[in-house]
């Protein structure tokens, strides 16, 4: 590093220093050129004409692969890996082992660095970690031009002033306008190698000191005092003690790294073991741990947050990925959208961003290369799409939609203390689905009737370990506080499938959701069931409770459950505490064989609620994630409101309510075909209440019931279009 700008070859000593020190028989160097090549720069051990002419593609070859993943890769047998590219050029056919590392820096690849030898030798993990040491101070060499010309190599290709459509996955929904923010923090680390190891670790101890301080401010902030987003700091405020993180920044200190150095390298080393892994707990706690060192490495610097005045007011951030600390940073009254590279509906900063109310788009790829600062950019969450830098003429169409949108919102909240009745006054109960406490706010923004699903799984999801009783109580509690007296449907775990608990793992099913989870796992764990029923009901403490089993096949697992209720509500009693006033017993109708076994099962529950989205996937045998069976099976397929129609004429003689929740319930033509069949309860998200409450207020249900009942009696034939037909000619708002 020091003297780099006064060798003649400065790569090319490089690679005979690193050849030397590591004993290895061949070091080489390929750089990042134009149009993803990796070009060999420079060698020791390979045939020096290949320098400038070997080359190879992003993903081909072990180089290639290197490159393509952002990982190191040791081989004993590298020609016998199938990756293998051989150059005849280089002359490398007599080397068998390798080992490289990717040259990153800022999250971006460089290059490679690659040692071989002829033996068969084993790396071992120092032999990586050493390489990968030499690769950070290479990236910053080689960015600052020390080593070959910037125009060397590849830079992040400009974009000019093009419009471009990036599309993603819906996070939170909304659509918001505004100037793009890069969330870039990285810190450029200068010094690598320590000049006193005392000092070094001193600056690491007050830097992360201060870390807790930042955390700790952020927690006595007046909408930080309950609900998810504080447990979630709560848990980021943990990361900083963890001991494991703490003792590998002070042994990186202690060999001789400077505290830059020793953070990002402690951060690089849980990367390189874990950054491949798709498990959701074990990515969101790789971007918690991202957040904590950038944060380090900021205080490290002596950088601080970013002037506010600097920053536009109408901010659209966009990330690769954030923690959600990170998020909490920016002035929430300019934050408008955020854009990530990465990102699931359930990652912190996700949640964070939903009790902010911001769009958020996620897994939009390479967006944060094709963004530049302060472009237009429009998050469309509703859509899961972004638009960079689109035309005036998309721009105003957009503004026009958004003031169209605005005004529909204001009709809905002029609708929102009307009831629900119909023009010929038959009452509707329409109700709204929920998972955090969060979601419990649109209780009094939408006029809810009350909460018909609350998903209790949710909660579990985000944390690191199983809630226990306690726990448990304090959220069921809340929610009953907040709804005050309006009633709140509880559904019991409904895991597995594609809702993997981080501290169980995944269960390895082949056909997940039909699979081992919801009722099975709480049948087959019933400590796990009854810890939740016994917080439902201390949480209830005397007031009415709704208790929902999901994934019911047969009528046998109702009473096998109910049976571990009644030892819950006997032990309850037994120790003195309230019982509920009004206990109330349901099940999710998903699984279509237990249409067969209502007359059996209907004299156990109070209530039944159908879940629309499983019951179309089991009813039709169709992958509701696939995308090429997206649309091809329609929820107002005659099949499936018969179905429907037969467990109404049911549940109604049986004293038994019913209600739909799925996402039949939340499309306003979809809800109107519900209540032509019999249906008088509705739970949705909260933005469709005011949409299905228009169109239940324009109709005239009994004219609605005729014409299904003459529709379902005639051959089979699409019904979409027709129920659209419908509403036109009798002015029913849809």
């Amino acid at each position: 590093m020091a003297h780099a700008d006064s060798i003649a070859d400065p790569l090319g000593e490089v690679v005979r220093l690193v050849a030397n020190e590591m004993v290895a028989e061949v070091c080489s160097i390929y750089l990042l050129r134009a149009g993803e090549v990796l070009e060999l720069f420079a060698t020791q051990g390979l045939n020096p004409s290949a320098v400038h002419r070997t080359r190879l593609r992003v993903g081909e070859g072990l180089v290639g692969d290197i490159a393509a993943h952002k990982r190191p890769l040791t081989l004993a047998d590298a020609q016998a890996h199938a990756q293998f590219a051989y150059r005849p050029e280089t002359g490398e056919e007599i080397y068998h082992s390798l080992a490289g590392v990717p040259i990153v820096r800022a999250g971006r690849v460089l290059g490679v660095l690659v040692v071989q030898n002829r033996t068969r030798r084993q790396y071992d993990d120092e032999e990586v970690e050493t390489l990968q040491t030499i690769a950070m101070v290479l990236a910053e060499l080689i960015a600052a031009g020390h080593f070959v010309s910037p125009n060397e190599v590849q830079q992040v290709d400009g974009l000019g002033l093009l419009p471009l459509r990036v599309d993603g996955v819906q996070l939170t929904p909304g659509v918001a306008i505004g100037r793009a923010v890069l969330h870039e923090p990285r810190i450029i680390i200068q010094k690598v190698v320590a000049e006193d190891v005392g000092q070094e670790a001193k600056r690491f101890e007050e830097a992360a000191h201060g870390v807790r301080a930042d955390v700790d401010r952020m927690l006595e902030a007046h909408d930080m005092q309950s609900g998810e987003q504080r447990e979630i700091l709560e848990t980021f405020r943990m990361f900083i003690d963890d001991r494991g993180w703490l003792e590998r920044v002070r042994e990186a200190v202690a060999s001789g790294l400077t505290a830059e150095a020793a953070v990002q390298r402690a951060f690089d080393d849980v990367r390189a073991r874990l950054g491949q892994s798709t498990d959701p707990y074990i990515r969101e706690r790789l971007s918690d741990l991202q957040d904590l060192t950038n944060r380090v490495l900021m205080r490290l610097s002596g950088r601080g947050a970013a002037d506010p005045a600097a920053m536009p007011d109408d901010m659209i951030i966009v990330a690769r990925d954030m923690g959600p600390a990170e998020l909490l940073d920016y002035d929430r009254t300019r934050l408008r959208g955020l854009v990530l590279e990465e990102g699931s509906a359930l990652s912190h900063v996700a949640i964070v961003a939903r009790a902010l109310d911001i769009p958020v788009v996620g897994r939009a790829p390479d967006v944060l290369s094709r963004v530049e600062p302060g472009d237009p950019i429009v998050v469309d969450g509703d859509n899961a799409q972004v638009l960079v830098r689109p035309t005036e003429d998309v721009l105003q169409s957009i503004h026009d939609a958004l003031d169209v949108r605005a005004a529909r919102r204001r009709k809905y909240a002029a609708l929102r203390d009307l009831p629900p009745v119909t023009r010929n006054q038959a009452r509707v109960s329409l109700n709204m689905n929920a998972g955090l406490l969060i979601d419990m706010q649109h209780l009094e923004d939408t006029g809810a009737d009350g909460v018909g699903l609350y998903r209790t799984e949710i909660p579990f999801m985000v944390r690191s370990e199983f809630p226990d009783v306690d726990a448990q109580t304090w959220l069921y509690s809340r929610v009953l506080d907040v709804a005050d007296g309006r009633p709140v449907v509880f559904r019991t775990l409904d895991v597995g499938g594609d809702k993997v608990l981080p501290y169980v793992g995944a269960f390895g099913d082949e056909n997940p959701a039909m699979g081992w989870r919801a009722i099975r796992i709480g049948l087959d764990r019933p400590a796990m069931l009854r810890r939740q029923l016994r917080a439902l009901l201390q949480g209830a403490n005397g007031r009415p409770l709704s208790v929902m089993f999901p994934m019911i096949a047969e009528v046998g697992e109702l009473v096998s459950a109910r049976r571990l209720l009644d030892l819950e509500v006997e032990r309850a009693r037994r120790r003195g505490l309230a019982l509920p006033e009004r206990l109330r017993v349901g099940v999710m109708f998903e699984v279509p064989a237990l249409a067969w076994q209502l007359d059996s099962l209907l004299p156990h529950i109070d209530f039944v609620s159908v879940g629309t989205n499983d019951l179309l996937q089991f009813l039709y045998a169709s992958d509701r994630g696939n995308a090429r069976l997206a649309g091809r099976y329609d929820s107002l397929s005659p099949a499936l409101l018969r179905l429907l129609h037969f467990v109404v004429e049911k549940a109604r003689p049986a004293g038994v309510d019913l209600s739909v929740c799925g996402e039949m319930a939340g499309r306003p033509v979809e809800a109107l075909a519900l209540l032509a069949i019999g249906v008088r309860s509705l739970s949705m998200a909260p933005g469709a209440i005011g949409p299905v409450k228009a169109m239940v207020r324009s109709l005239d249900l009994d004219e609605a019931t005729a014409f299904m009942t003459a529709t379902l009696a005639q051959p089979d034939r699409p019904l979409r279009e027709t129920l659209r037909l419908f509403a036109a000619d009798h002015a029913i708002e849809i």
